[in-house]
C-alpha cells in the first residue's frame, strides 16, 4: 500500500494522549490527540482538559502541572521559540518524541494509522470523539 491512496488521501498516525493521575491506580482520562501525516510535514496536538472528570479520579492531582505538560505538547507539535530544543527538529521527530513512552501523569497511548485530506481537520474529528 503506497502513502497516497484513493486521490489525494493520505496516510497519517495518530495517538491519544491521556491523563494518568495515579499510576499505581490505572486510571486516567483522555486529554488529546497527536497527529503526523509524513506526506505533508503536518503534525498537530489538540487538547481538551475536562478538570471534574480528573478531579473524580485524583482529588489531589496538580491541574496546573497536567495544564501545562498537554500546552507543551501542543508547542512540540507548533514549533518555533515555544517549542524549546524541538523547534530545530522535523515534523517526524516531534512526534516520535512526544509518543515515547513515559511515565508520568500524561502519557501517549498506542500508535493508530488512518487516511486523510486534510490532518488539520482530521486532527479536530479526532479531539470531538475520542477526547470531549
Amino acid at each position: 500500500m503506497s502513502e497516497r491512496q484513493a486521490g489525494d488521501r493520505h496516510v497519517y498516525e495518530y495517538a491519544v494522549l491521556r491523563v494518568v493521575p495515579r499510576i499505581e491506580r490505572g486510571e486516567c482520562i483522555n486529554a488529546g490527540v497527536l497527529v503526523y501525516c509524513r506526506p505533508l510535514g503536518f503534525v498537530a496536538a489538540r487538547t481538551h482538559l475536562d478538570e471534574a472528570r480528573l478531579l473524580a479520579l485524583d482529588p489531589d492531582v496538580d491541574l496546573a502541572g497536567v495544564r501545562a505538560a498537554l500546552r507543551a505538547a501542543e508547542q512540540v507539535c507548533a514549533g518555533g521559540d515555544a517549542a524549546g530544543q524541538a523547534a530545530r527538529d522535523d515534523a517526524g521527530r516531534r512526534f516520535r518524541w512526544l509518543i515515547a513512552p513515559r511515565s508520568t501523569v500524561v502519557q501517549p497511548g498506542p500508535v493508530h494509522t488512518g487516511l486523510t485530506a486534510d490532518p488539520a481537520a482530521e486532527t479536530e474529528r479526532l479531539l470531538r470523539v475520542l477526547v470531549q
